[in-house]
Formats: C-alpha cells, sequence, structure tokens
C-alpha cells in the first residue's frame, strides 16, 4: 500500500506542554483531507513536523514511506499560515525564484493563475493587498507538481467572496496522483471539497474518517460534528 504521510506515536512537547500527544496517522495518495480543529489544538505543529521544520519529542514522521530529510521535502509543497515573501520583490521575480529552486514547478501554470486573479507580474508585493498576497503565496504552491500539499489555513485571511475561487483553484491544480491536507476551522467553507477529515483537540486525534461515513454514520454534516464535538 502506498502511503503518502504517516505518524506512528508522535508527540511534541514545548516545555512542559504538550502540542501533540501519540499521533498516528496514515494519509494515502488522491485525497482531500482537512485537519479540522479549533486554534491551539495542535495543526501547526502537526505540519511543521512534516515539513521538518519541527522534530518530533517521540515517534517518527514518514513522507512516501521514507525519513524526512532533502528527499522528503522535495516532495512537499508547503503554505505556512504567516507571510514568508519579501516585499521588495516583485511577483514575476518569486515565480522565477520558485522556478529555480524546485524541479516540479510549473512557471506556466503559476502564469495562468494570475491572470485569471488580474494579478500583474510586475507589482511589488509590498503594494499588493493581504489578500492578494495570501493568493500570490497560494499560487506558488499549487503550480508545483507534488506529492503532498499542505496547506495551514489556505483561506483564513481572506474575505468569503474570494473562498469559493481558491477552493476552486487548489481543486483544479494539484497534483491528482497527491493529496492535499488543509488545516482550518472554517469548516462550512471547505466541507464540499473534502474526501476524509482528521479532528484534531488539545494535540490528541480524536477522529479520522471519510466524509461520506460521518454523513451515514451520525447523520449529519461535517461542520455539524465538529460543532458538536467541539461545542463551538
Amino acid at each position: 500500500m502506498n502511503i503518502t504521510l504517516e505518524y506512528s506515536h508522535v508527540t511534541k512537547t514545548f516545555g512542559s506542554k504538550y502540542a501533540l500527544h501519540d499521533v498516528n496517522l496514515t494519509i494515502e495518495p488522491g485525497h482531500i483531507i482537512g485537519l479540522l480543529g479549533p486554534n491551539g489544538s495542535g495543526k501547526t505543529t502537526l505540519l511543521k513536523l512534516a515539513c521538518g521544520l519541527l522534530v518530533p519529542t517521540s515517534g517518527t514522521v514518514s513522507v512516501c514511506q521514507g525519513p524526512i530529510g532533502p528527499h522528503s521535502k522535495a516532495r512537499i509543497s508547503y503554505l505556512p499560515d504567516k507571510d514568508y515573501l519579501s516585499d521588495w520583490m516583485n511577483v514575476s521575480r518569486v515565480i522565477d525564484l520558485f522556478h529555480d529552486f524546485y524541479e516540479d514547478f510549473d512557471r506556466n501554470k503559476a502564469y495562468e493563475m494570475l491572470n485569471r486573479l488580474d494579478i500583474y507580474p510586475k507589482q511589488k508585493l509590498r503594494t499588493l493587498s493581504k489578500g492578494t498576497k495570501e493568493k500570490v503565496q497560494l499560487i506558488l504552491v499549487m503550480s508545483r507538481n507534488a506529492d503532498l500539499y499542505l496547506l495551514d489555513e489556505p483561506i483564513g485571511g481572506v474575505d468569503p467572496a474570494a473562498r469559493d475561487y481558491i477552493l476552486q483553484t487548489i481543486l483544479t491544480n494539484y497534483n491528482e496522483q497527491g493529496s492535499i491536507l488543509i488545516s482550518t476551522h472554517l469548516i462550512a467553507d471547505v466541507e464540499q471539497v473534502l474526501d476524509q477529515v482528521i479532528f484534531l483537540k488539545n494535540g490528541v486525534v480524536t477522529l479520522q474518517s471519510s466524509v461520506d461515513e460521518i454523513r451515514e454514520q451520525h447523520q449529519k454534516s461535517v461542520d455539524e460534528l465538529f460543532r458538536e464535538v467541539f461545542q463551538c
């Protein structure tokens, strides 16, 4: 069985505080998975462990059945929840940078998405609104032909009118043989595109299930079950 991402008994602590506790997860190719939980539940920590930006306190994380390292990082396309681009650069310069750095980066796809969003390539990043800059970052991530896309709150900072377009951008531009893990607390907005969900509460995985199973077994939408579990 091909496995895109696997966590085996992963615990991560910061001092005496548990960010993740004994997490066991297996993600297979070809799925869009929602990593769902309230703020502070450990979602960002879980994604950073897969990227190699953090190291587990105990347990192991593997990507495409190999250890975290240069090989795994080349197969992951990661969108952090923070702005990471230099303001002095223009959009086309950033595209050139990604094209030089990542062998799987598709420059033509990036320019097609920019055109559909009416983003001018010669614009300096410092002149863009926060929402437009986040769209540029998403375009960069989705222009790669990666095995695993890790998206940390991709719709958290944009207005509701732009969310549908961003989700459509994700759906139509990822490698369909790969997997997407979307971290969010905006369940109702993303539920329509998800195949599976993972509920994370206080660093513990409380549920991993397909969306169809949730609707059949619980007779609820994912959003309704989430609100019941997390009492929000």
